[in-house]
């Protein structure tokens, strides 16, 4: 089954074609987990570069990268790599040179225009300058910053901090000021000896010699005490919906209505008081039919 990213083409023979080109400019070549570093020297970076870029096999057309690495204890403490990459043979190369903080490193605008950007980072973030960058300037930091933030010796903490000020449209220094006041964290475990007492710690007191241990206590089951209420209803059922509760309450009315006396039924609605009873169902009215037309 094929492998969806492209075939990179193997790096076999290339540390010999690369010496063959670079005859005199290369001091230390390496080859690990398929990468290889040629260490070149320095005056003689362009010209290095140029042959990788111009020699049939080799073919190192792009620059992809320039970064810098800082050993403070090196005599020449900065390492200065140039990641190269061959479009037609689709494989990489590191190349690498070495400085100290006084020496400038051959620049290689005249071969790629985009290392321009990159060695004016170089430049900010390291302090190593490049002999022949027409516009080496800051390119991360402020044009006033004092330092490279990427040196090893660098001060991470400090009394001035710096920041943009919109009122002033520049960048401002001011005296470092804490959100909060200091606090002082304890990050001890409860078993290196906290000054403070945890619960339970008095269960590792020390006790006499030949000090009985006490007695365990005995375990009761708890009693529970029975719920108060007047309890389940027998031959009931346990609730009542809504709807049985809404028949009861209409039939009880429907009673105490049929209780009433004529009277308090023709006062209620509002008439007079007759002697006729009220009609039953299935009788007729009276005036009603034909005949009493």
């Amino acid at each position: 089954m094929s492998h969806s990213a492209p075939r990179t083409a193997s790096n076999e023979g290339v540390i010999a074609a690369a010496e063959k080109a670079l005859v005199g400019l290369v001091l230390e070549t390496k080859d690990h987990a398929d990468e290889i570093t040629l260490t070149v020297q320095r005056e003689g970076l362009a010209e290095a570069c140029r042959r990788l870029r111009d020699t049939p096999g080799l073919e190192y057309q792009q620059l992809m990268e320039i970064a810098g690495v800082d050993y403070p204890e090196a005599p020449e403490r900065f390492e200065v790599n140039y990641h190269l990459l061959s479009l037609t043979q689709n494989r990489r190369i590191r190349v690498k040179v070495r400085t100290d903080e006084r020496t400038p490193v051959p620049t290689v605008t005249t071969l790629w225009p985009v290392a321009g950007w990159l060695e004016r980072e170089v430049f900010d973030l390291y302090g190593v300058t490049f002999a022949g960058n027409a516009d080496l300037r800051r390119i991360l930091t402020d044009y006033g910053f004092e330092g490279h933030p990427l040196r090893k010796d660098f001060p991470l903490t400090g009394f001035t901090e710096m920041r943009y000020s919109e009122a002033e449209k520049r960048v401002v220094y001011e005296p470092v000021s804490l959100a909060q006041d200091f606090r002082s964290f304890d990050f001890l475990t409860p078993w290196n000896g906290p000054e403070y007492r945890l619960p339970g710690d008095e269960k590792a007191e020390p006790q006499a010699a030949g000090a009985p241990s006490p007695a365990p206590a005995k375990a009761e089951e708890p009693k529970v005490a029975p719920a108060a209420g007047a309890g389940e209803r027998k031959g009931e059922k346990p609730y009542k919906t809504d709807n049985e509760d809404q028949a009861t309450a209409g039939a009880a009315e429907a009673k105490a209505e049929a209780r009433k006396s004529n009277r308090a039924k023709a006062a209620r609605a509002g008439g007079k008081v007759t002697g006729t009873d009220e009609p039953k169902p299935g009788d007729k009215a009276p005036n009603s039919g034909p005949e009493a037309q």
